[in-house]
């Protein structure tokens, strides 16, 4: 709060660029973790809420006759245009608005003042909700061809990688520390993927610190390791994400990439996608192209090209579905890396593994891929958010270039995510939030030394406690439980409406047809719980149930029960590829409870309303 010169300020008006009737005119609130805007509306009370973390920018605007306006800049893409009547007041809240959204020390983030009531063995189990090891377990491992390895227990082998390591069992100790030595930050080749079926593996790594004729015989037989824990193929790829003009500048540094003459039976490949500045730049380019208030077909189009946004996600997405291709239809394990290892080779691992494994389609599945791919993996959130005061050139937009890949990916592939939009959008903003600490530090190391884990509580617990707000009504998993084959031609990617502009209240309204279904879903249900209480009402009167509280069926001298009441699905109802799913990911099929009643529990068919409706008249027996 010592930051915090003028906490209210009267008479503040909100402007919108798009609606030409009368601003709105409330008052302004700055408190220790939001900034609040409270409308005076003589009928209504409209407050809007503005988490000081999710601030980019502000800018002061010079003092006009109507007064002294600010713009606010978010990292979810929201702008506010605040004017005050005083000057005086306007530069009070700009100095206030600098200091809270950049904070100084990590201490100063949300995450260590959020509280949301929860004991200290919820927030213990909610940290261990999500972990690699499981993930690692889940695909196979270990088995004869791979181990999981606790040699970067300690972080001394590599400072910014996870504890736990997915290496090739021929892999030596001495092989494993003398790869890390050649390799950009110790950033050793490391599992991030195995396919089960294929035996094939995606690595991931830092670049080699090669220079221009350097080379290591320990990281040659690491690569050498990784290609015999795949006795199907007799090489693997190797696949530098940047442009080859950029990894041969690094080779003049004394790092660059691997030389094919040193490394037997692999190949080489360069994928092009930019470098954070690069990207940092186009999405500049991107939000001045929204910001426009009226421009014309041609003029948007031609910004949107020159932005060169969806060439970037194209890119990334080109390289992932080289991967995919690799490892599902090929056969072939993949080495991937970038520079550091922790940006491009994040999003590329991260979208192969979603086109190979529907698992990473459901909402549990994306948690898992964050946290094993961005967080233990050594992303660096801190600096790429911008969560502390640094070097803005630092910051870029690696991680929502990841998002809308995924996104894009569902407007191809409509039924094969378990999630929706707003699942995508939720974790977007809760990375920038800084409510929760699974985003806070660029490593693992770093979150132990922080006890996060003991002073802030995760994210995973709130998102499943969401999940049916999270849930696509058209997911089918049976229909996609292969690897996906996306287009990348131009014409399928689009302009993501929803992330960049979904704060203009003066646009067309963004109609969600998959919004549109779970409202349907969610009154179909309350409307269910209603006829089931209707009809246990109904056996009470009739003296079919012994006592009011007793449950719908036959009573101990009746021959007979009553019918279960009608259930249908919005599968059933709809058909097509509308459908609903379990809590587990599992496809909702129309069937009988008769038929579903041999299967697991968890594996149990059925809609998501069906087996709201069928619990209730369980729990009353």
């Amino acid at each position: 709060m010592e930051h915090i010169i003028t906490p209210k300020v009267e008479y503040v008006k909100l402007l919108d660029r798009y609606v030409a009737k009368k601003a709105a005119t409330g008052t302004l609130y700055l408190t220790a973790t939001h900034l609040i805007y409270v409308e005076q509306a003589t009928d209504t009370r409209k407050e809007t809420w503005v988490l000081h973390h999710h601030i980019s920018s502000v800018e002061k605007l010079p003092l006009t006759a109507s007064g002294c306006s600010l713009l606010i800049h978010c990292k979810t893409f929201q702008l506010l245009h605040l004017l005050l009547p005083r000057e005086r007041e306007a530069q009070e809240v700009f100095q206030s608005l600098l200091r809270l959204s950049q904070p100084v020390k990590v201490e100063e983030l949300y995450a260590f003042l959020y509280n949301p009531q929860q004991s200290e063995a919820e927030r213990t189990a909610g940290w261990s909700l999500v972990d690699m090891a499981t993930d690692f377990s889940r695909m196979g491992l270990p088995n004869e061809l791979w181990e999981i390895s606790h040699i970067n227990s300690s972080y001394e082998l590599c400072s910014t990688y996870p504890s736990v390591l997915g290496l090739p069992k021929s892999a030596s100790v001495a092989t494993v520390t003398g790869s890390a030595k050649f390799r950009s930050r110790g950033r050793l080749p490391s599992l991030s993927y195995y396919h089960k079926d294929t035996q094939a593996a995606i690595c991931r790594c830092s670049q080699p610190l090669s220079g221009l004729s350097s080379r290591c015989i320990e990281d040659e037989q690491m690569l050498q390791a990784i290609s015999q824990a795949n006795p199907n193929c007799p090489f693997i790829y190797v696949v530098d994400t940047r442009p080859k003009l950029n990894a041969m500048a690094n080779r003049a540094a004394g790092k660059g990439y691997e030389n094919e003459d040193n490394y037997a039976n692999i190949r080489f490949h360069f994928q092009g996608i930019e470098n954070i500045h690069v990207m940092r730049s186009s999405l500049q380019k991107l939000l001045e192209l929204c910001a426009q208030k009226s421009p014309s077909m041609s003029n948007y189009l031609t910004g949107l090209e020159s932005s060169g946004w969806l060439r970037h996600i194209k890119a990334v997405m080109d390289a992932g579905v080289f991967l995919a291709k690799a490892v599902g239809d090929e056969g072939a394990s993949v080495l991937v890396h970038c520079s550091d290892g922790w940006d491009r080779t994040a999003q590329v691992c991260s979208l192969a593994c979603i086109l190979l494994d529907p698992y990473y389609r459901t909402i549990k599945g994306l948690m898992v891929l964050i946290e094993k791919e961005w967080i233990s993996f050594g992303h660096k959130f801190n600096h790429r958010c911008g969560h502390l005061e640094g070097d803005p050139k630092e910051v870029s937009p690696v991680f929502t270039q990841f998002v809308e890949c995924v996104w894009q990916l569902s407007e191809q592939f409509p039924c094969a995510f378990q999630f929706n939009e707003r699942f995508l959008l939720t974790i977007h903003d809760h990375v920038y939030a800084c409510q929760y600490g699974n985003f806070i530090g660029n490593c693992q190391k770093e979150r132990q030394e922080m006890r996060l884990k003991e002073r802030t509580f995760s994210l995973w617990p709130f998102l499943l406690q969401h999940q049916d707000e999270f849930r696509n009504p058209l997911y089918r998993r049976s229909a996609h439980n292969s690897v996906l084959r996306p287009s990348t031609l131009p014409l399928h990617f689009k302009f993501w409406c929803g992330m960049y502009n979904r704060y203009d209240k003066g646009m067309h309204p963004k109609q969600s047809v998959l919004d549109t279904l779970l409202t349907l879903t969610h009154q179909q249900t309350q409307e269910e719980r209603t006829m089931t209480e209707l009809q246990r009402q109904l056996a009470v009167a009739d003296g079919v149930l012994p006592h009011p509280d007793g449950p719908i069926g036959s009573p101990p001298d009746h021959n007979t029960r009553p019918e279960a009441p009608p259930t249908a699905s919005l599968g059933q109802s709809n058909g097509g590829c509308i459908s609903l799913t379990n809590g587990d990911g599992a496809e909702a099929e129309p069937s009988s409870r008769e038929e579903a009643e041999p299967q697991a529990a968890k594996d149990k068919p059925v809609s998501m309303v069906t087996q709201n409706s069928e619990e209730e008249v369980q729990g009353s027996s």
